[in-house]
């Protein structure tokens, strides 16, 4: 009989869900346009048994995929898990067999030798199909129509790395996906490799180097001429899973670096430049003008992760935690090693950076974030950030709701930058139930011009991608496609 621990990671909001199912024509307060056609797609950490151990994090729940797919001013529901490899076995012996967050010395023996991947992190679409995404596995492909898991993929043996980015980026004027692994010779190891693909499924770039300490290499930034890695110190170490401690930790005394890769270069062309400490996690998106790179990205004083403590043993310090967005700026031809500067972008507090894709890798103006209720009384919120006017336009969740990533799409692939919608799910606690937001993507503070209202309770959600409906079609028809959005470069 199942029986989950009676912690923080296991009760209350954060009680596992485990429900597979569908729901047609889900009730709708306000209108949604009759022109949208698409699906949003999301992912959760959602545990399918009772962790191997006492307690875990959230973080190792199985990854459960979350379809919400709009048409005719309708909106559909299904959910299924991403059936890993941990999944199925599991599944199977009817116990858990892996054990603590990315530490391979407290798994089952029967669990030695396969991957330990969750595809809990990011719900992907691309080339015609789904994938569930976790940085420490490769890539689960899925039926992006049915949610059918078809498993790991290696794209016909191309990507030999053990480990694939949750956040890889599609390229709007070439349509290749830019991708990499990091620890990518084994865990711990500071080995890197960067990949592109194409919408077919081939391998157009492969550059293996090594960056200067392991750590938690969630997410990178790409422009037209280069990939940025940014390597900040939530480090790990053997010492620390023989000690059974959390697999990463955050180390305050170690420097920040900008690993950056030519896109037409190699390991030998790699430069690397150095900052004082920080926190910096996701990216909102990085441009490069000649030999310059703006790398944007929510910046902090301190660790955000309370669940990765401080390696020396320091008190979470919830304040400098506060991340901010901020533009990271760096010359290539320069040799003095250091940042050109770090500028403050915007006031807003938050996190889960996004933008309209279209204009990935390119000088932009819009970009929104997910602001956590702060305080007794903070109310989640999101955000519209204007670069060009500077002025930050905020939509305040109802209660007690708590707010997930936001995902945009255009209204059109010809619409100008911004001119679309965003999706965001709203858990609503005191209900034990969700709501999917629908919003004017330049009108935010506005709030949503249709509530999506789920019947049950969804767990807190990590990323999530939407896909044009032309794109399922194709996927449907068993042909490639481009990314979730439709296509278009800027002019």
């Amino acid at each position: 009989m199942a029986k989950f621990p009676d912690t923080m990671a296991f009760t209350g909001v954060n009680t596992p869900v485990r429900i597979e199912g569908d729901v047609f024509d889900l009730e709708v307060e306000g209108e949604i346009p009759s022109d949208i056609d698409g699906a949003f797609f999301r992912v959760s950490p959602d545990p399918q048994l009772p962790p191997l151990l006492q307690d875990d994090i959230m973080f190792n729940g199985d990854g459960m995929i979350t379809q919400f797919r709009f048409k005719n001013g309708k909106v559909n529901f299904k959910q299924r898990w991403c059936q890993t490899d941990k999944w199925k076995m599991e599944r199977e012996a009817g116990h858990a067999l892996f054990g603590a967050y990315r530490n391979p010395l407290t798994d089952d023996p029967k669990a030695k030798g396969h991957y330990r991947g969750t595809a809990n992190t990011n719900a992907f679409f691309y080339g015609g199909k789904l994938y569930g995404l976790k940085e420490d596995s490769p890539a689960v492909a899925m039926d992006p129509n049915t949610l059918e898991t078809f498993g790991y993929t290696d794209w016909d043996g191309q990507v030999t790395s053990p480990t694939f980015t949750a956040h890889p980026k599609i390229d709007p004027e070439t349509g290749n996906l830019c991708a990499f692994g990091y620890a990518a010779k084994g865990l711990l190891t500071k080995d890197m490799v960067y990949y592109e693909l194409t919408p077919e499924g081939r391998k157009t770039k492969e550059v293996w180097f090594e960056i200067p300490y392991y750590c938690m290499m969630h997410d990178f930034g790409v422009t037209k001429d280069y990939a940025i890695f940014h390597v900040v110190p939530i480090v790990s170490s053997w010492e620390r899973l023989e000690a059974g401690l959390p697999h990463f930790g955050f180390d305050t005394t170690k420097e920040i670096h900008l690993v950056i890769l030519p896109r037409d270069g190699e390991a030998k062309d790699v430069k690397i430049f150095t900052a004082p400490n920080c926190f910096a996690s996701h990216v909102m998106n990085a441009f490069n003008d000649g030999t310059r790179i703006h790398f944007d990205t929510p910046e902090a004083r301190n660790n955000m992760f309370p669940f990765f403590p401080d390696v020396h043993g320091a008190p979470f310090d919830g304040p400098a935690s506060a991340s901010r967005l901020t533009r990271w700026t760096v010359d290539m031809n320069s040799n003095s090693g250091e940042f050109e500067k770090r500028e403050t972008l915007a006031q807003f507090v938050g996190e889960f950076p996004r933008i309209d894709d279209r204009y990935a890798m390119n000088p932009y103006r819009h970009g929104w974030m997910l602001g956590f209720a702060q305080g007794p009384n903070g109310r989640a919120s999101l955000a519209h950030i204007d670069h060009a006017t500077g002025t930050e336009d905020v939509f305040h969740a109802e209660g007690a709701s708590t707010l997930q990533e936001p995902a945009f799409f255009p209204k059109s692939g010809k619409s100008d930058e911004g001119d679309g919608y965003i999706v965001q799910v709203a858990l609503r606690n005191e209900e034990k139930r969700a709501d999917l937001l629908l919003f004017d993507a330049l009108k935010v503070g506005e709030g949503p011009i249709a509530t999506i209202r789920v019947p049950m309770r969804l767990r807190f959600g990590l990323h999530g991608n939407w896909v044009d409906g032309v794109h399922l079609d194709r996927a449907a028809a068993g042909q490639s496609s481009l990314g979730g959005v439709p296509t278009v470069a800027p002019n």
